[in-house]
């Protein structure tokens, strides 16, 4: 099978999330069949939930979608690093592979930080790909925050 990366819906996603004043943060959720089964980007100020991050929301459609809260081998792109808890809600998902962009040196949780995914409590490790689409990823991040300034 060819690879294929999904990041260019993570990075719409972001867009979108940017412009309704959201943190950059998008994420993708893709079936083993390679058919996406859920798009989402930050919603945690418009939802005034803490939890609202782009990788939960597209972690519950797509368990909707799949009637399970499983995601057997099912992909997650996100732009950013997961933080420590959408970290934790990847493996109990039992995501397959995560592909990320941007790394987050100040509250990334899987090469950075508490790497949840080393921990013997973590009952499921994703494979992990990072620095995809990664210049993308920054670029959106770093002017969003530059306009904050």
């Amino acid at each position: 099978m060819v690879f294929r990366s999904y990041m260019s819906l993570a990075l719409d996603q972001a867009r979108a999330a940017a412009a309704r004043g959201e943190v950059p943060v998008g994420a993708v959720v893709i079936g083993p069949d390679g058919a996406v089964l859920a798009v989402a980007g930050n919603r945690t100020r418009e939802l005034r939930d803490p939890t609202a991050h782009a990788e939960m929301l597209a972690i519950r459609g797509a368990c909707q979608v799949l009637d399970s809260e499983r995601l057997l081998g099912c992909d997650l792109y996100v732009t950013l690093e997961p933080c420590p808890a959408c970290a934790a809600f990847i493996a109990a998902a039992r995501i397959a592979r995560l592909y990320y962009g941007a790394a987050d040196p100040k509250s990334g949780g899987v090469a950075q930080g508490p790497r949840i995914f080393t921990h013997p409590q973590s009952h499921h490790v994703p494979e992990v790909y990072d620095g995809i689409a990664a210049p993308a990823c920054e670029a959106l991040l770093r002017d969003f925050f530059a306009r904050l300034r």
